[in-house]
C-alpha cells in the first residue's frame, strides 16, 4: 500500500477531488494549510484599499489517500491532470509506503481497510 499525500492551490480542489473518484481512489482527507514556497503569494489590500501587502503565506489543500500499489501512476497522473496550470507553485505529489494499516471500527487490518 501507499500513502499518496498532495498539497494543491486551493481552487484546484474540486477538480482534483473528482478526479480521484473517477480514478478510483474510495476515500480521501482533505486538510486546509498554508505554506510558503516557490509560487506567488496573492496581493492583499489593507481595509480602505490604499495600502498593500504580499500575503505571508499561500492557501493550500492537502489531500491523502491510500491506495494500493498498482494504482499508484492512475492516482498520480489524476492529480497533476486535475492541478496543473503550468505555474510555479502548482503543488507537490509525494508518495510513502504504508507498512500496516488497521480500521478501528472493525478491528481489521491489512489491505483489506482501503
Amino acid at each position: 500500500m501507499k500513502r499518496v499525500e498532495a498539497i494543491i492551490q486551493a481552487d484546484k480542489l474540486a477538480s482534483v477531488v473528482d478526479s480521484l473518484k473517477a480514478a478510483g481512489v474510495g476515500g480521501t482527507t482533505i486538510t486546509q494549510s498554508r505554506g510558503v514556497g516557490s509560487g506567488q503569494r496573492p496581493v492583499m489590500q489593507g481595509s480602505r484599499g490604499t495600502a498593500k501587502y504580499e500575503a505571508e503565506y499561500n492557501t493550500l489543500n492537502t489531500i491523502i489517500t491510500i491506495v494500493d500499489d498498482s494504482k499508484v501512476g492512475d492516482v498520480v497522473s489524476a492529480i497533476i491532470d486535475a492541478a496543473h496550470t503550468g505555474n510555479r507553485g502548482d503543488g507537490k505529489i509525494f508518495i510513502t509506503n504504508v507498512e500496516e494499516a488497521f480500521d478501528i471500527a472493525t478491528k481489521e487490518s491489512g489491505r483489506n481497510i482501503i
